[in-house]
């Protein structure tokens, strides 16, 4: 059964099979030709004699059915061989994974066939995300925000000069296809030291791969290698920034990591400086996107700053793809307070421009009592589901159960993979905005 494994579809293995067999039928006809059927004769002599000798007769047919079988003989053999020979190539390079060669290949065909998919954001949710996307599609982006100034990036970014790298590193490691011990080193935190205390390794490990390269894109390519990443992980910008808040009470708060201890409500954020520049290669992953995904994550902490390097927003609503925003599932102490869906996804738009979202994905699943009391003592509540509103704003609506609950009300990456990829391939790029309004009938019946 494992040998029939190589006949899956999309493994390209069947045609170049084909070709080989050709080859070997026309060395043998060439041979055939160059020796004047000489050794044909011989051998049909012998198969003629053979049968003659057991059964006393002969009919010209058992030759056609000798030949037959000889011709599936001599392809399994080709086929055997021809596996050996692969699996002994990829022994030596990958003698821990040459067992499941060929679940190796299938599953890189697979993904080199998914959609282009574009990822906005940063902190936790965005790696949620992409530990989903990944097992869809090997084609992803991650646009990452640099604006973090608080513990190991924050103190990295203040003594080093180099821009923030905890979301990066998070984001490495989420679409990673590499061993468990190496995400538990990259994702390792001292405890002990006075300099090294409260740094991950992972961190150093980014900021010692950019002084070596001399350059954190690059430092980025390189990390990806080591942890055999699916997809690509881009800063949204290499310049040194601040995020800042403007509140509604009209005082401005300094710092990404001050925003939410601010306790007031956000009018809008702004970077400083003004209109970076941004790394052109997530600006051509914007345009070569088939679906842009924006979140999840903290609305204004690490969505937003994204959106506010200079030609990304522009960018994004130029883009033909497919957007998409997947509301938080709770809304966000001195961040979010009071927020319902359609006001996040309007202060996306007052911060980017109409056309950044066509389709919001909303979470619909209930949520233990006892689980909401523990997060209404932390001031965060269930982020409330005004479809209409949203509507309003020219969005589709979707509703999934896109939750894990557990000690915690989190993203689940499965779900959302799950209904992410149904909108992208019910929908795809181009729709008019009038079909979203029916985007769950739409998706239902891709599901059929």
């Amino acid at each position: 059964m494992h040998l029939l494994k190589w006949l899956y579809p999309g493994l390209n293995f069947k045609r170049w099979m084909l070709l080989f067999s050709a080859g070997v039928m026309l060395v043998s006809l060439g041979l055939a030709l160059f020796f004047n059927y000489k050794y044909l004769d011989l051998i049909e002599e012998h198969i003629f004699r053979a049968v003659y000798l057991w059964q006393g007769s002969y009919d010209y047919w058992i030759t056609t059915v000798v030949g037959l079988v000889m011709l599936v003989l001599g392809l399994g053999i080709m086929l055997f061989a021809t596996r050996f020979v692969i699996r002994s190539v990829i022994t030596a390079v990958l003698p821990d994974n040459s067992e499941n060669l060929v679940d190796i290949i299938y599953e890189r065909r697979r993904l080199e066939r998914g959609p282009n998919v574009t990822v906005i954001g940063g902190g936790h949710g965005l790696s949620v995300l992409l530990r989903g996307i990944k097992e869809a599609t090997r084609n992803v982006t991650a646009i990452v925000t640099v604006a973090d100034d608080g513990g190991s990036s924050g103190r990295l970014r203040e003594e080093l000069g180099i821009i923030p790298p905890g979301d990066l590193r998070n984001c490495l490691v989420a679409l990673a296809d590499t061993e468990p011990l190496m995400e538990k080193l990259f994702q390792y935190r001292f405890e002990n030291g006075s300099e090294l205390k409260g740094h991950s390794f992972g961190n150093l490990f980014i900021a010692a791969m950019s002084e070596v390269t001399g350059d954190m894109e690059t430092a980025l390519q390189e990390s990806s290698k080591v942890l055999a990443v699916k997809g690509r992980v881009l800063p949204a910008s290499t310049e040194y920034l601040r995020l800042d808040a403007i509140m509604e009470d009209g005082t401005l708060v300094e710092g990404e990591s001050h925003i939410p201890e601010a306790g007031k409500r956000i009018k809008r954020v702004r970077l400083f400086p003004e209109r970076p520049a941004p790394v052109h290669s997530a600006l051509e992953a914007l345009e070569e996107a088939d679906a842009i995904i924006l979140g999840p994550g903290s609305l204004y902490t690490s969505i937003m700053p994204n959106l506010l390097v200079d030609g990304v927003a522009e960018t994004l609503r130029k883009s033909k793809a497919i957007k998409i925003y997947i509301c938080n599932v709770m809304t966000q102490p001195g961040e979010t307070d009071g927020y319902t869906a359609s006001m996040h996804a309007k202060a996306i738009l007052d911060h980017a421009g109409r056309g950044t979202i066509d389709c919001m994905i909303v979470n619909d699943a209930d949520i233990e009592e006892d689980m909401l009391e523990e997060y209404a003592r932390e001031g965060a509540y269930p982020v409330a589901v005004d479809e209409d509103a949203i509507n309003a704003l020219g969005i589709g609506c979707v509703k999934a159960d896109i939750i894990n609950v557990s000690d915690l009300v989190r993203h689940d990456p499965a779900k959302l993979r799950k209904i992410v990829m149904q909108v992208i391939y019910a929908l795809g790029p181009g729709i008019g905005i009038n079909d979203y309004y029916d985007i769950s009938k739409q998706i239902k019946r891709a599901k059929r």
